[in-house]
């Protein structure tokens, strides 16, 4: 995974204790721990800049693997359903599809383009009359989310294959000279004072911002009044605040554009377009603050005829070949995809590593903006295929928790121990996991 450092103008220079990787066609494991690597000599580099001694780094196999999973384990409660009822794999006339339908409104978009009642059978019946390729396009143009099963020859020869493999894993956007960015930052708590505005929804970009409020950082998340993502909410919102704002209302629009001016950094996964469909496209926000660096995502890239494509982690294995290549494998008779959403996760800390990067910059006073893509990072995993079977277990053992109770708003849960440690600045977290829409749109 050396591409990871080259792209953050990193060296690998980190401890990795323990042994075993995740069962898999492709090295998930070792990409687990080389994302929270990159963090942590991402980290180094921003203490080493605040002036401190260049800490130790230290990632935990184990721990990083099962981070890939799930980090919360309730007490006396259960999660909701990671899927919707409708959602998941369904054979066509030709090949193989997923719907992601856990949000109504792509639900609502593959139901009515198969013409079918909101029971799983029912859609299973509708989706055989379909060629995968046209069924994966109809409900594109519906609104909805879907991809068919393609090869990795196949996803190379298609147009959106061809462009993505010829972006950068990172992309930086041309700096500019700004103030030199001043915080409260400590040794032990470097992004203390920190102010970052959180626009991100499953799974990557909350997976960022939570590694940095990890680290100290300040994250205020907003969301629109009517969403919700009970599913992973409690997983992803440990030491945030959570406010709601409709942008479509004038007073909201005020106190969000005072929320953007005052923000050190802005972490998104809004698609192409959909800032500047609300007002607030990069010219906007840069007038409101001429300071402000960003990190964003893309489901499919940042080029290409699906860069606007709506998309998500499962959709993007389906689609550029590695469920296909996980299926033969696994001598399978179906898609068969990595045992965790590894390229949310793993665009996630990269998202948090070029944060730290455009961190150490701005202490100089040079603002910059990175992009990346669940695409982007798929192709990286795809060029490293793992020899052995692998077969660490996603089970955490006793050991693997923090010993106190963690205290959310839907019952006592423990936490996994975090799997990086960086000497003299512990990631910790000063807030339980947060519903959305319990706290005022405000910075503290």
């Amino acid at each position: 995974m050396q591409e990871i450092f080259d792209s953050l103008g990193l060296t690998p220079d980190f401890e990795t204790i323990g042994e075993g990787a995740l069962p898999s066609r492709y090295g998930v494991t070792d990409l687990a721990v080389a994302a929270y690597g990159a963090v942590g000599q991402a980290m180094a580099g921003l203490l080493q800049a605040q002036g401190h001694t260049p800490p130790t780094i230290t990632v935990n196999r184990a721990l990083a693997s099962r981070w890939y999973g799930q980090s919360i384990h309730p007490i006396g409660w259960d999660l909701p359903p990671l899927w919707d009822a409708i959602a998941g794999l369904y054979r066509c006339k030709s090949g193989w599809i997923r719907l992601h339908t856990n949000l109504p409104h792509h639900r609502q978009a593959s139901l009515g383009v198969l013409n079918a009642a909101p029971k799983r059978e029912a859609v299973a019946q509708a989706a055989l009359s379909w060629r995968a390729e046209e069924l994966e396009t109809a409900i594109a143009q519906a609104g909805g989310v879907a991809a068919m099963m393609r090869s990795a020859e196949d996803w190379a020869a298609h147009p959106q294959g061809q462009a993505v493999v010829q972006e950068p894993l990172i992309h930086w956007l041309p700096p500019r000279q700004t103030t030199p960015k001043n915080w409260a930052a400590t040794q032990a708590r470097p992004l203390n004072g920190l102010k970052l505005l959180d626009l991100t929804r499953v799974l990557a970009g909350p997976i960022a911002t939570r590694t940095l409020a990890g680290f100290g950082a300040q994250v205020l998340r907003i969301d629109p009044p009517d969403w919700e993502e009970p599913n992973v909410i409690p997983d992803v919102t440990l030491g945030k605040r959570c406010a709601r704002l409709d942008l479509r209302q004038p007073e909201a629009r005020t106190r969000f554009e005072a929320l953007l001016a005052q923000a050190d950094i802005l972490i998104h996964g809004y698609r192409n377009g959909a800032l500047e469909g609300l007002g607030y496209g990069l010219a906007a926000r840069q007038a409101l603050n001429p300071n402000l660096i960003e990190v964003s995502l893309n489901a499919y890239g940042w080029s290409g005829p699906w860069a606007n494509r709506r998309g998500f982690d499962s959709l993007v294995q389906m689609a550029c070949g590695i469920a296909e290549a996980g299926m033969r494998w696994a001598k399978a008779e179906g898609p068969t995809p990595l045992p965790v959403q590894a390229l949310d996760h793993a665009t996630g800390y990269l998202m948090a590593a070029a944060a730290l990067r455009l961190l150490t910059k701005a202490l100089q006073g040079e603002a910059q903006n990175a992009r990346l893509s669940l695409a982007r990072t798929a192709v990286m995993l795809m060029r490293n295929q793992q020899l052995a079977r692998g077969s660490l277990s996603l089970t955490p053992d006793n050991a693997d928790y923090n010993p106190a109770f963690e205290l959310t708003p839907w019952g006592p849960a423990h936490r996994l121990k975090p799997a990086l440690v960086v000497g003299g600045c512990p990631m910790h977290w000063g807030t339980p996991a947060a519903a959305l829409g319990s706290s005022d749109a405000r910075w503290i």
